[in-house]
């Protein structure tokens, strides 16, 4: 109800556990899911204790399949965050907190680990989600999607989730290697999470984060997300607007963090529907309004085309239809 209120008729659950996929697969019996919903299940119990996770709840992820509700995905947390310094880094940690000059962060699994991982789950037709926040992790998650597309296997769905550090030298092989960017708001302007990384990385490096200009004109499936309830809401306006100006939508932080990583509008909204629907595998259904999808669409306050860019953030939706009916 809060995502239809916000015009969102589709979303990705990051960090499924079978409780959840049950509980959609439930609503969605009951015409009650007014949603298309894409799972990710977790591989591992790096975010949630006392559930199944890896290969048992993969395993089970077929029985709640349904209509609307998808359990495409796996999730793979590769790192950690960097103002813990626990995000892995091809560059050492600025020296604070007892930590050397040699400490980079380290990964969740050794790269034979991932690969092996992502060879297992791609033969039985899943996609991975992986949590990459550092530009080593991104760099063996590519590695490691390079090897499963060598294996053969090309229709498996491929994100680097945050991805906010990415090396030069590994931006096309997003490209080249069909991986989509799955990039989330509070990263790409100024705020909490970007002053807490300036602590540890350094400077010349910390204030070039998320580079979705140059992913996108490189020919990447950019997806925008709300890494919501980690972020504090899913207005997906906050995140279009912060696309396009590089600064703080609501005001809370001065500045501009890279502008020349800006997006023009019309690219951030198209972030938001049909990149997105296309990196979750659901483009089939939704995301774009054509003959034959579902009548997923919104009918907003303004025109958001029609206003100042500062005056976008305010938009909101008056009416969200999900399948031809009003949900909201």
């Amino acid at each position: 109800e809060i995502l239809n209120g916000f015009g969102i008729t589709a979303f990705q659950d990051a960090a499924a556990t079978i409780e959840i996929m049950a509980a959609l697969q439930s609503l969605d019996q009951r015409n009650e899911l007014n949603a298309w919903v894409v799972s990710s299940m977790l591989s591992s119990e790096f975010l949630i204790a006392d559930t199944l996770y890896g290969k048992e709840l993969v395993e089970r992820g077929e029985e709640f399949r349904s209509e609307q509700h998808r359990p495409d995905f796996v999730k793979v947390a590769l790192d950690g965050v960097p103002p813990t310094k626990t995000a892995a880094f091809l560059t050492p940690y600025v020296e604070n907190d007892g930590h050397t000059h040699e400490h980079c962060g380290t990964t969740t699994m050794r790269p034979e680990e991932l690969t092996g991982w992502l060879l297992w789950t791609a033969e039985r037709g899943l996609s991975a989600k992986i949590h990459c926040t550092g530009d080593a992790a991104v760099r063996i998650a590519l590695d490691s999607i390079a090897a499963v597309r060598e294996a053969g296997y090309t229709e498996s769905k491929y994100h680097i989730a945050h991805g906010q550090f990415v090396h030069p030298d590994d931006l096309a092989r997003f490209a080249a290697l069909d991986v989509a960017a799955d990039i989330s708001p509070y990263l790409w302007f100024p705020g909490v999470i970007p002053e807490s990384i300036a602590a540890v990385r350094p400077d010349d490096e910390s204030g070039h984060m998320q580079p979705n200009r140059s992913l996108l004109d490189l020919g990447v499936t950019v997806a925008g997300g709300s890494d919501w309830p980690v972020s504090v809401s899913p207005n997906p306006w906050e995140g279009i607007q912060g696309l396009v100006t590089r600064q703080d939508p609501l005001g809370r932080a001065e500045g501009t963090l890279w502008p020349e990583q800006a997006i023009t509008l019309e690219e951030a909204i198209e972030v938001f529907t049909i990149q997105g629907a296309r990196a979750m595998g659901v483009d089939d259904v939704t995301g774009s309004l054509e003959v034959g999808k579902s009548a997923d669409f919104v009918i907003l306050t303004q025109d958001p085309f029609a206003l100042p860019v500062e005056e976008i953030v305010h938009t909101k939706a008056v009416e969200t239809w999900f399948r031809g009916r009003r949900v909201h």
